[in-house]
């Protein structure tokens, strides 16, 4: 199948995918731009989970403040090479990652950074709010609610992206890995607000 200029630059300018991979998924999807955008998506998970064991020794320490000075963002974002630290796609993504926590407030990068001690806490809380159902019932709602409730909003990479919620912040970092074609580390934050308890 033929596919035109303007059909590639229109889903370049969607996902910010190289000319060939456009053309590509184009190609695969037969034209339809959805559909090419989700293999994409697929595409990049795969690349980032081949990069993921490559080092970072590369990348930038970044700032955003929000309305008026009342909340504050540092996060630290790196990557492989400082090539694409200076890139102006990577940046635009920490800047996104500033954002997102800045309008989230997420506690934790990833679940794995969560206490087993707060996870069974919240467990717990969960576990007591249903009754008369069998334990293994109970425990299938525990895990959905905790997916859905808590790493949702607590852990950054569970949380969907507030400028494309269809996607969760970990896709939208796959994404990127898959587009720039180096390992990306979201390595720490720090969020402060006006008032707001430790």
């Amino acid at each position: 199948m033929e596919i035109s200029a303007s059909l590639v630059k229109e889903l370049r300018q969607k996902t910010n995918a190289g000319i060939m991979q456009c053309k590509s998924a184009l190609q695969e999807s037969k034209g339809d731009i959805e559909a090419a955008v989700q293999i994409l998506r697929k595409k990049g998970v795969a690349i980032a989970e081949k990069k993921a064991h490559r080092k970072v020794p590369g990348g930038i320490v970044a700032s955003y403040i929000h309305l008026g000075g009342k909340i504050g963002v540092l996060v630290e974002v790196n990557c492989e090479t400082d090539f694409v630290a200076r890139n102006e796609v990577f940046r635009a993504f920490v800047k996104d990652i500033t954002m997102q926590i800045a309008a989230m407030n997420p506690k934790y990068i990833r679940r794995e950074d969560v206490s087993p001690e707060i996870i069974e806490k919240e467990k717990e809380e969960y576990r007591s709010e249903i009754t008369e159902k069998p334990p293994e019932i109970v425990e299938k709602i525990v895990e959905g609610k905790m997916k859905k409730f808590f790493f949702s909003t607590k852990c950054l990479l569970d949380q969907p992206f507030v400028k494309d919620p269809d996607i969760t912040i970990e896709e939208y970092l796959k994404q990127k890995i898959g587009e720039l074609g180096e390992n990306i580390v979201i390595r720490r934050f720090v969020r402060y607000g006006m008032g707001e308890d430790d």
